[in-house]
């Protein structure tokens, strides 16, 4: 089992995990799994037992631009669409 890293070390890394992604983002864990597992946050993993791990500050900028949209009113549908249209991201 690993220590968890301080409030400061996860501000200043890279990458992230999801649950340090819930630290930062205020966002519920199972908002942030059903986000990737939508195709609507792009992360990192080495092998399919690892860890994923996410670019923290393009994330973050991810996240802001989902509840931006959601806001609007738009459906997950729509989201996701225009999230491919704009950037072209996919998923490693």
């Amino acid at each position: 089992m690993s220590r968890r890293r301080s409030f400061e070390t996860i501000q200043k890394s890279e990458y992230i995990t999801i649950s340090e992604l819930v630290l930062l983002s205020g966002l519920r864990y199972s908002t942030l799994k059903y986000y990737t597992e939508e195709g609507m946050l792009p992360f990192h993993q080495e092998d399919i037992r690892m860890t994923r791990r996410y670019r923290r500050v393009a994330t973050l900028e991810r996240i802001k631009e989902i509840q931006s949209l959601k806001e609007k009113g738009l459906t997950i549908r729509e989201i996701k669409e225009k999230l491919s249209s704009d950037s072209g991201e996919k998923s490693d």
